[in-house]
């Protein structure tokens, strides 16, 4: 499986060179994003400032230390504990989020399902899984909040990280129509179904 090293923001043909099963490590640019800050943009028409396109979100509504702004803190804001939040849940604004404000790439945990997965097919778009309960190792890896939008609904605002060497990430969805998902999915029925001939027993 390749390691691809990717400088934010990029563009369909780099996402859609990933496969499931490789590995990513980011650079440069992530934005924070959460249910309120998708349902507020995608059910009750706001925009925002922020430029997404050809970006990745993450899904997560940090815990940070609001500070003065300065240079080390422009946004007014510090990085205390940045985990990340399941992604099923937002099942529904993958297509939105791609097409209207042309985001390329999902970090989250749990996985998602067919519509995203279709989204993904259609837009050039993938899924960037990451370990359960790895918040303070995230953490690390974010160097900066340099802005932050419709904060009214804070936490779930939508943020803007500065990262360095973000991963490695494991490509859990392609443009491809591959799903590291599924395939559980199926491996675990595959060894129930096993499981209850082996001992004589059925649904």
């Amino acid at each position: 499986m390749a390691h691809h090293v990717l400088k934010m923001p990029v563009d369909a043909d780099q996402v859609r060179a990933l496969k499931v099963g490789d590995k990513v490590t980011l650079q440069r640019t992530l934005f924070g994003i959460r249910d309120a800050t998708q349902i507020h943009m995608f059910d009750r028409g706001r925009t925002t400032r922020l430029d997404l396109k050809g970006h990745a979100v993450i899904h997560t509504a940090p815990n940070v230390h609001r500070v003065a702004k300065s240079p080390a803190a422009p946004a007014g804001y510090t990085p205390f504990c940045i985990g990340t939040t399941t992604s099923m849940r937002m099942e529904r604004f993958t297509r939105p989020l791609m097409e209207r404000e042309g985001v390329r790439l999902i970090v989250g945990k749990g996985g998602m399902g067919p519509a995203t997965l279709g989204a993904f097919r259609d837009l050039g778009g993938a899924y960037l899984a990451i370990v359960g309960g790895a918040a303070a190792l995230e953490t690390t890896w974010i160097e900066e909040i340099e802005d932050v939008d419709m904060d009214d609904l804070h936490p779930e605002s939508l943020w803007k990280f500065r990262i360095r060497d973000f991963g490695p990430l494991l490509v859990g969805m392609d443009a491809h129509g591959g799903s590291l998902f599924d395939r559980v999915q199926v491996d675990v029925a595959s060894r129930r179904d096993a499981v209850l001939a082996g001992i004589g027993a059925s649904e």
